[in-house]
């Protein structure tokens, strides 16, 4: 199977049960620590690009930095260069696991877009 690469977090749940699905679908995976290293303004416009996804879906709507930073009602008034910066500055705003493999990316888990976008 191929390398991916995946933005996480690893005390998170949910990205544990992705990491596990990957694996047991034997992809190599390359793991990088979402808070410690996230992805620079200039990938995640590539992921948003790469991903067919409304950029509002790459923010984790439902975390302590996104709710205390009140960014439901200032996200509408943003440029998307800044809403990018703004991802790209702080990793717990970004929506995780992010997976890539440089062509597809997916965001979040779902386990049937799971196996539909990396396989079974």
């Amino acid at each position: 199977m191929s390398e991916l690469t995946v933005y996480h977090y690893p005390q998170c749940g949910t990205c544990r049960k992705a990491i596990k699905a990957l694996q047991a679908a034997g992809h190599e995976l390359d793991l990088r620590n979402i808070k410690e290293t996230p992805p620079t303004a200039g990938e995640l416009s590539q992921f948003i690009d790469r991903s067919g996804l409304e950029l509002k879906k790459f923010f984790n709507t439902s975390g302590e930095v996104y709710k205390g930073m009140g960014l439901k009602d200032k996200l509408p008034d943003m440029s998307r260069e800044e809403q990018i910066k703004l991802l790209a500055s702080n990793g717990m705003l970004i929506k995780r696991p992010i997976v890539t493999n440089g062509e597809s990316v997916t965001v979040g888990y779902k386990e049937d877009q799971f196996e539909q976008a990396w396989g079974k």
